[in-house]
């Protein structure tokens, strides 16, 4: 039997990510896990319209999305909860730049991917941030067989529901072949 739940979003967990961005000349970091793949090389930033680093964004057309693992819940956390515009969220952090130089980097996130804007899309209470990524930075420490191993970049999960943050769970099956003994035999 299903239960209706009225229109809630139920896309989660969701990677948490500290978004990086300059305002006013000053490194600012607030943690997003509105985030979103929209290609390969293509990402989007869903952001309330009043958060203070909205105008760094605009003024830049860059900003950097940083994938921190469970070691950082409580810097990210604290970067959620209180707003650049009165404090400096960036003295938490090891802060380096990449080939844009107006997108923040935190050193200690396992992943650090700067971004050029692309489009910005107003809604209401929200804008989205599109960026095409201009490049991706990761430690070494994380890298299994030249690819990212996501289970040693142990990120951090937001669930919206029960306003938690999730670690990962283990690898269960193989993507594009699980499935082939479903496939028909068309020959």
């Amino acid at each position: 039997m299903k239960i209706e739940l009225g229109n809630k979003n139920c896309l989660y967990p969701m990677p948490t990510t500290l978004v990086g961005v300059n305002v006013d000349g000053k490194a600012n970091f607030i943690t997003i896990a509105h985030v979103g793949i929209m290609g390969m090389k293509i990402i989007s930033v869903c952001l309330n319209k009043e958060h203070y680093s909205n105008a760094g964004i605009i003024e830049n057309k860059t900003f950097s999305v940083n994938m921190p693992s469970i070691r950082m819940v409580k810097e990210i956390d604290y970067c959620g909860l209180v707003s650049g515009k009165n404090v400096n969220k960036a003295a938490l952090f090891d802060v380096f730049y990449g080939k844009v130089k107006t997108a923040p980097m935190i050193e200690s996130c396992p992943i650090n991917m700067e971004c050029m804007l692309v489009k910005k899309i107003d809604f209401t209470s929200h804008e989205i941030f599109i960026g095409e990524i201009v490049e991706t930075y990761c430690d070494d420490d994380v890298v299994t067989n030249g690819k990212v191993d996501v289970s040693k970049v142990n990120p951090i999960l937001f669930v919206m529901n029960d306003k938690g943050y999730w670690k990962l769970g283990k690898r269960f099956a193989d993507a594009w072949n699980v499935g082939k003994d479903l496939v028909e035999d068309k020959s």
